[in-house]
């Protein structure tokens, strides 16, 4: 697939991802997301930043937090997420992305929280016609490409198989689930495993 093409599939699923904390009742603004130390408004706000930054702001922030990446990622997010709900929903769905912000098309995914979904509830949550090949298209990209995930690298001796689409990655003991449940498990987050299923994903839950 074209890189325009999965970027014009990453806008439509961060407009997605936009509309769920906007069904959220206030006080799960402040709720622990699955991502350690990020309340969900710190991920929401990740996502309207992550959309409109250009790469001017990118630098900028990055001198402002040293540590890396990762610490930029999270500073720029809790600078700007205590501002009402609102306000986050509507700058997060305002923002088209051509583009990841800061980088070509052929960079890697900007979510480096690794937490696909602004919410505080595991599991997939629903989508609109078309989500699953996205969500698909997802799981290809972070299996198929190291850094920041090594999913290959990390998940070797298992045999992921998606029950919900034609997709299947890696040799060894069985782990198999609905795409998104596996692409949070390639992503590094392991609040999806009760969902799969397999001599693999036991030995993942006892993990």
């Amino acid at each position: 697939m074209a890189d325009t093409r999965i970027w014009q599939l990453v806008d439509i699923e961060r407009r997605t991802l936009a509309d769920q904390p906007a069904q959220l009742p206030a006080k799960s603004w402040d709720a622990p997301s699955l991502c350690t130390g990020w309340r969900v408004r710190d991920v929401a706000a990740h996502l309207a930043f992550a959309a409109s930054a250009g790469f001017g702001t990118v630098v900028v922030e990055l001198i402002r937090a040293p540590g890396g990446l990762d610490r930029m990622i999270r500073d720029s997010a809790i600078r700007v997420a205590d501002v009402p709900p609102g306000q986050l929903v509507a700058s997060a769905r305002e923002h088209r992305l051509p583009a990841a912000p800061g980088r070509h098309e052929r960079g890697r995914p900007a979510a480096r929280h690794r937490d696909p979904r602004p919410g505080h509830r595991p599991g997939p949550g629903p989508g609109p016609a078309g989500a699953d090949g996205r969500r698909r298209r997802a799981l290809e990209r972070v299996w198929e490409r190291n850094y920041p995930f090594y999913a290959r690298r990390r998940l070797a001796g298992l045999r992921l198989v998606a029950t919900d689409a034609d997709w299947a990655g890696g040799e060894g003991a069985l782990v198999q689930g609905p795409v998104a449940a596996l692409m949070m498990l390639a992503a590094g987050r392991h609040a999806t495993v009760p969902q799969l299923r397999g001599a693999g994903a036991a030995r993942l839950g006892a993990s």
